[in-house]
């Protein structure tokens, strides 16, 4: 099953940094989210888009995950040449993780 069967995502940003939220759907979903969307796991997904390790953050009573990674600093948002320079699309990258 995809993650964005059980849960929903918002992305934000400042400079090269990237904050993505992973927030269940259920609060009986969140232990999943817990043991299956993992530091490495997420690492593994974005080790394109990052340079160093990415940070999990566990918000129990509003049942969400907080993800920090590093983007490369030509990645931040008043210097990238990219489409989409917020990182924004991330979010549908962390929905497609197979959990």
């Amino acid at each position: 099953m995809k993650l964005r069967e059980i849960a929903h995502s918002r992305v934000g940003d400042k400079g090269n940094l990237v904050n993505i939220s992973v927030i269940a759907y259920r609060e009986e979903d969140y232990p999943t989210l817990v043991e299956r969307v993992t530091v490495e796991r997420v690492t593994e997904l974005f080790r394109e888009h990052i340079t160093r390790p990415v940070v999990r953050y566990c918000f129990p009573n509003v049942v969400a995950l907080n993800f920090v990674l590093h983007r490369p600093p030509i990645d931040s948002v008043t210097r990238s040449l990219r489409l989409d320079a917020h990182g924004k699309s991330l979010s549908s990258l962390m929905l497609s993780l197979e959990i």
